[in-house]
C-alpha cells in the first residue's frame, strides 16, 4: 500500500474582534490540513499549525515529493525523517498515516491502539480572556456565562496579561458569578516570576474550586516550578510546547508539575504524544492534553485519553479533562463533534470515525495573500 497522492488545505480566518492571553492578541486563526491517499484508495487526514506560507512551501517542495511512492505502513521511519525538516508537519503526517493504518485494518483508531477504557471524555471550556477594550472583564464574564449555559462544568481562563490587581479582580468577579459549582483553571502562559505567582496563594487558600494553575513561570525554571508546587495549595500544570517525552523527564523527575499537558501538534507525531501520556503514568502524574489549536488534533487527543489507563486506583475508570476551544474559531467545526454536559463521546467508526467538513474547507481556503 503505497502513498499515491497528497492534498493540502491551508485555511485562514480573520477575527472580527481580537482576543488573547499573556502572549498578546490573536488577529486571525489558521489551520493546515493534509490528506494522504494510497494506491488502494484508502486515505487519512492530518493537521498542523504554523505560518501558512512556510508550511505550504515545505509540503509542496520537500515533504510531498519525499512521501510519494513510500509504503504507507512505514509510519515511524517516515515521520522521523519529516520531523528533521519540520516538526509540526511531522505531526500531520503521523495523524494521516495512523488513520490509513486503522482503515486498512477495518477498525477505529482506538481499536488500532488496543482498545479504549471509556466511551466519554470530560472537556473544559478554554477561553482567551483578554480583549482590546476597557470593559474586557465584563466581556469575559458574559462569554463565560454563555458557555456555562451550554453545559460546561470546567473552564480555563487567562491571567498574567494584565496587572496582578486587574487579573485578581477578574477572577474574583468570575468566582462571584459562577460559584463553587464550576471548576476553574488559571493559565498564566509563563508570564510570572515565582514571587508574583505566589501572590495567588492568598486566594487559593480561600477558593475550593481551582483545578490547577497552569504555567505560572517559564518552563526552563525547573526549580521555581518545584518551589511553587511545594508552596501552592493547588496543583501545578504545564508543558504544552514541549516537543517529546525526553524533554518532559527533567520536569517529572524533579517534580515540577502535578499535571503535564503535551499537545499533539507540538510533539513529534501522534506516537510521541502517546509516549508522553504513558510517561506521565510511569511517574504517577496526571495528564490533561493541551488541544487548543485544532479540531483534528483534538480528536486524536480524545482517542489517546480514551486509551490511557486511569491515573490511580482511587479514580477507578475516570480520566483527566481535555481542552475545548470555545472562542471565535470556525475550524472547531471541521470535525462534527460537540460536547454535551461537559463531556464528549468518542467516535467508534472506522479510522477517525467521522468526516471532515469539506464545505468549511472550501469556504476558508487561504488565497495566498499576506496576513
Amino acid at each position: 500500500m503505497k502513498i499515491e497522492r497528497i492534498e493540502t488545505f491551508p485555511l485562514f480566518h480573520r477575527l472580527e474582534e481580537p482576543y488573547g492571553d499573556a502572549n498578546g492578541y490573536k488577529q486571525y486563526r489558521t489551520c493546515y490540513l493534509i490528506r494522504i491517499i494510497t494506491d488502494t484508495g484508502i486515505d487519512g487526514w492530518g493537521e498542523c499549525i504554523d505560518w501558512l506560507p512556510s508550511l505550504h512551501v515545505g509540503f509542496t517542495n520537500r515533504i510531498i515529493p519525499y512521501l510519494l511512492g513510500k509504503q504507507a505502513g512505514c509510519r515511524l521511519p517516515l515521520v522521523r525523517t519529516v520531523k528533521k525538516w519540520h516538526q509540526r508537519a511531522a505531526s500531520a503526517v503521523s495523524m494521516a498515516l495512523t488513520e490509513i493504518a486503522a482503515k486498512a485494518a477495518n477498525c477505529s483508531v482506538c481499536e488500532l491502539w488496543g482498545g479504549s477504557y471509556r466511551r466519554q471524555i470530560p472537556v473544559y471550556a478554554s477561553f482567551q480572556s483578554y480583549s482590546d477594550h476597557q470593559q474586557w472583564i465584563s466581556s469575559s464574564l458574559l462569554h463565560t456565562e454563555a458557555m456555562l449555559k451550554k453545559g460546561f462544568k470546567q473552564i480555563k481562563v487567562k491571567i498574567g496579561g494584565k496587572s496582578f490587581e486587574e487579573d485578581a479582580a477578574h477572577i474574583k468577579a468570575l468566582q462571584h458569578a459562577c460559584g463553587d459549582s464550576v471548576s476553574i483553571i488559571l493559565d498564566a502562559n509563563q508570564s510570572y516570576d515565582a514571587a508574583t505567582a505566589l501572590l495567588w496563594e492568598r486566594y487559593f487558600s480561600q477558593w475550593t474550586n481551582i483545578l490547577w494553575l497552569e504555567e505560572p513561570v517559564p518552563l526552563d525554571h525547573i526549580q521555581d516550578n518545584a518551589l511553587l508546587r511545594s508552596r501552592l495549595s493547588v496543583p501545578l500544570a504545564g508543558g504544552e510546547n514541549i516537543k517529546g517525552a525526553k524533554q518532559f523527564v527533567p520536569l517529572l523527575s524533579q517534580r515540577g508539575f502535578d499535571i503535564i499537558q503535551p499537545d499533539v501538534m507540538h510533539v513529534n507525531g501522534i506516537d510521541e504524544f502517546r509516549d508522553c501520556l504513558q510517561l506521565a503514568r510511569h511517574f504517577g502524574v496526571r495528564v490533561s492534553p493541551h488541544a487548543y489549536d485544532g479540531a483534528l488534533s483534538r480528536l486524536y487527543a480524545l482517542f489517546s485519553q480514551a486509551c490511557l489507563p486511569p491515573w490511580s486506583k482511587m479514580e477507578h475508570n475516570q480520566i483527566e479533562p481535555l481542552e475545548w476551544d470555545v472562542m471565535d474559531n470556525p475550524f472547531t467545526d471541521l470535525v462534527p463533534l460537540q460536547p454535551a454536559n461537559g463531556t464528549i463521546d468518542i467516535p467508534t467508526g472506522t479510522g477517525i470515525g467521522t468526516e471532515i467538513n469539506m464545505d468549511l474547507i472550501n469556504h476558508y481556503t487561504w488565497d495566498g495573500s499576506a496576513y
